[in-house]
């Protein structure tokens, strides 16, 4: 029975979410789309689904429409309690989504708690903060795509919807008025969190609720789920890092991890991700095997699709296509899930990791991979799933891109390439 029903709006937002859950040894299920039959999952003794709803980069009104479908059948088929995950850096249709599911639940009022302490992002008189800025004035605030221009939570969701919301500071108590409302409750610390939760579940008032990892990681404490052997993670013979996201968090990793911790970069040319149908070309198919070579040769390998810092050549190579942002942004992640979907072809036995939701939901789709089974978290917002593909298991680490100190890739080659056969991460 699904006790829990998590609606994310991209990939590694719903990995990261669902892994607080899996961890616990709770059953939980990442698929990609709205379009499933919840009688059947339930069946199937799914307890946490979390659905990768694919809204980020969606117009507010289309958002709109996918969560307010999702939301409606999940509650049409019984499940009790719906999760709308949210971006840490607030990102995305906020406003739009956390409507949608006040309104097809027919709930008079959603908790929404976005801090994640834990991450150093916390919540204060409304107003979100990043590493000690308000989020507008951090890296999400020049994000290249969908940069984050108001801190004060209320006038986020006030760009996309006309509901009332109420800033909840610390030691308030929630009101008691009869109109819809978006209550956002202010967060420093793990121990708020946890205090928050615990209220909220003691009252009732969890039948739909919002936030991040951070609030996720207080609810299977709470919620008491029946438990399961927890999974392992798997050995593997190296590790490929595919790097789709631009957040600077990002660019500093990998340039500590090529200078410091024996990883190979390849950096992939603005033709090579921009154009259509490259890697089905001669000369891409041969390019195709030059990187596997170098996958054979070099245990840790990145293959970038960034530009050096201060090369604005892809860019410029868009332009000149006549691409704007969207479209390149759109179309570098598949051309790196193209490529990746080549290399597991070539029988590699490396585990992946996918940096950035777009590019993790564009390597799955060339995969043919529509579930994953999150197993742990091996850093804040670093998660290692298992999926099958082609008839058998992989191991892939996911991470978004504005997550991690420099040091992770080092730190994630420790822990992972191990010579032991499996080993579990606590």
């Amino acid at each position: 029975m699904i006790d829990i029903l998590v609606i994310a709006d991209d990939f590694t937002g719903a990995l990261d979410t669902g892994v607080q859950f899996a961890s616990a040894g709770i059953r939980t299920v990442v698929r990609t789309g709205g379009n499933y039959d919840f009688y059947q999952l339930s069946e199937e003794n799914v307890q946490i689904l979390v659905i990768d709803a694919e809204t980020r980069h969606l117009s507010s009104q289309e958002a709109y429409r996918v969560v307010f479908h999702i939301t409606k059948k999940a509650v049409e088929s019984g499940i009790r309690h719906i999760y709308k995950k949210t971006d840490s850096a607030l990102r995305g249709n906020i406003g739009s989504e956390l409507t949608a599911v006040l309104d097809a639940s027919n709930c008079r009022t959603l908790p929404f708690i976005p801090a994640h302490p834990h991450m150093n992002r916390i919540t204060r008189g409304g107003v979100h903060y990043i590493d000690g800025k308000s989020v507008e004035e951090s890296v999400f605030g020049v994000d290249p795509f969908e940069p984050v221009t108001r801190s004060y939570i209320p006038d986020i969701i006030g760009l996309q919807s006309s509901v009332r919301t109420a800033v909840i500071g610390r030691g308030e108590r929630e009101s008691e008025s009869r109109s819809r409302e978006i209550d956002i409750y202010d967060v420093e610390t793990e121990e708020q969190l946890q205090e928050i939760a615990s209220r909220l579940f003691d009252r009732n008032r969890l039948p739909v609720m919002a936030g991040c990892a951070g609030f996720a990681s207080v609810l299977p404490g709470l919620f008491r789920l029946q438990k399961d052997p927890r999974k392992t993670a798997l050995s593997a013979e190296g590790l490929i890092v595919v790097n789709g996201s631009l957040n600077p968090i990002t660019a500093d990793q990998l340039d500590y991890a090529e200078a410091h911790s024996g990883y190979h970069r390849v950096i992939l040319k603005p033709w090579q991700k921009l154009e259509a149908g490259y890697w089905e070309r001669p000369e891409g198919i041969q390019e195709q095997q030059a990187v596997l070579q170098k996958c054979r040769k070099y245990r840790y390998l990145i293959i970038d699709g960034k530009d050096r810092d201060g090369s604005s050549t892809t860019d410029a190579y868009a332009e000149e296509k006549g691409m704007d942002t969207e479209d390149a942004r759109r179309q570098i992640a598949i051309s790196l899930g193209k490529l990746v979907n080549s290399l597991v072809e070539g029988n590699l036995h490396h585990t992946l990791m996918v940096i950035g939701g777009d590019t993790l939901q564009s390597v799955l789709q060339e995969l043919g991979v529509c579930e994953m089974y999150p197993v742990c978290e091996i850093f804040p917002g670093t998660v290692i799933s298992r999926c099958c593909c082609r008839g058998q298991e992989y191991q892939i680490i996911s991470k978004s891109g504005g997550f991690g100190e420099k040091t992770l890739l080092e730190d994630i080659s420790d822990f992972v390439l191990q010579d032991r056969k499996e080993k579990e991460y606590v």
